[in-house]
């Protein structure tokens, strides 16, 4: 336990952080008021080579059908110094986010409470989506539906208790300790710390996250990067190294977002990962690009997607069921969101 209080303490003054990903990164306002968000999805995936083995990324490992991704309904309310959020999903891609749950709780993305008494700290306590990286888990927040390997075997939530301190100006940082990665209750021992440093130009067309989680046997380095080149374009950067047990893997990826027109944006996302050494059992490197058009219809958006994965090693399987070093698909996703 000494041990345990000491890392966090030493955590809190060297590794300073914000949560880049959760809705609660900031101080709540003493404004009472209740939000609700609902929205749906779903997905048609074609594989080139006609396997659903090729797909080695999260949430959309079908071939040749119809899929719903996930139903999802969040609230959040805010009373005085107080708030609190339930975030409930149902399909695959809820049961995938929180796979080491079993029956109801799948279906429980995130719940936390959290308390701000005063502009510059607020504590949260429950479960949260990670600060880690630059996709997220609801498919209306990423242009790309497919998720990136970086994503895919980084953490998807955490469970324990988180500061968020503003430090004046654009900065702010978030300190706290979890149970072990995607992790709802302690079933597993241990703890591990996690902490993100968050600043941004004062326009916030630039703006830049340092986010760690490490315990015993494991540490994670991540840094993401947004750019608003002009109105239109947009250039985004998640780069991050994971050490597990002597071994690593690591991902870096770069966004290009161009909106045409309200009506209709481009998505390109070029990703390198490499898992050479197997750390999360991948073996190889592999090279992505997925190319996505986002077609908007007020809250109806239509996304057509084209991806193509380059391996190091024939780790795809073509057509005539031989190994290959490289795989395709093409997917068509539509995503609804009611409020």
């Amino acid at each position: 336990m000494k041990k345990t209080i000491l890392t966090f303490t030493t955590l809190f003054f060297a590794i300073i952080c914000v949560n880049a990903q959760s809705d609660s990164s900031k101080p709540a306002a003493s404004a009472n008021s209740t939000t609700q968000t609902i929205y749906i999805d779903g997905y048609y995936r074609a594989d080139f080579g006609g396997l659903q083995s090729n797909n080695k990324t999260s949430f959309t490992n079908s071939n040749n059908a119809l899929q719903l991704g996930m139903a999802s309904y969040k609230v959040d309310q805010t009373f005085g110094k107080f708030a609190g959020t339930v975030d409930l999903g149902f399909g695959k891609r809820a049961e995938e986010f929180s796979y080491n749950d079993r029956g109801l709780a799948t279906a429980v993305k995130q719940a936390y409470i959290s308390y701000a008494p005063n502009s510059v700290i607020k504590f949260t306590l429950g479960k949260w989506a990670t600060h880690i990286g630059y996709e997220l888990l609801d498919a209306y927040s990423n242009r790309n539906y497919s998720m990136s390997y970086g994503f895919s075997y980084g953490p998807f939530f955490h469970t324990g208790l988180r500061a968020d301190i503003a430090l004046g100006g654009k900065t702010a940082m978030m300190v706290g300790v979890a149970e072990p990665t995607d992790i709802t209750s302690a079933k597993v021992e241990g703890k591990i710390a996690i902490a993100q440093l968050s600043t941004a130009s004062s326009d916030d067309k630039l703006k830049a996250f340092l986010n760690y989680q490490g315990g015993k046997d494991k540490s994670q380095f991540d840094v993401v990067l947004n750019a608003a080149i002009t109105d239109q374009l947009g250039f985004n950067y998640d780069g991050t190294v994971c050490n597990l047990a002597g071994t690593n893997w690591s991902s870096n990826a770069i966004y290009f977002n161009y909106d045409a027109s309200t009506k209709v944006g481009f998505a390109l996302r070029s990703e390198l990962f490499n898992d050479s050494k197997g750390a999360v059992g991948v073996g190889t490197s592999i090279f992505q690009n997925t190319l996505s058009a986002n077609i908007h219809f007020n809250k109806f958006t239509i996304i057509p997607e084209i991806r193509l994965d380059n391996a190091n090693d024939k780790v795809f399987v073509n057509g005539t069921n031989v190994k290959s070093f490289g795989s395709g698909s093409f997917l068509i996703a539509a995503v609804y969101k009611f409020k």
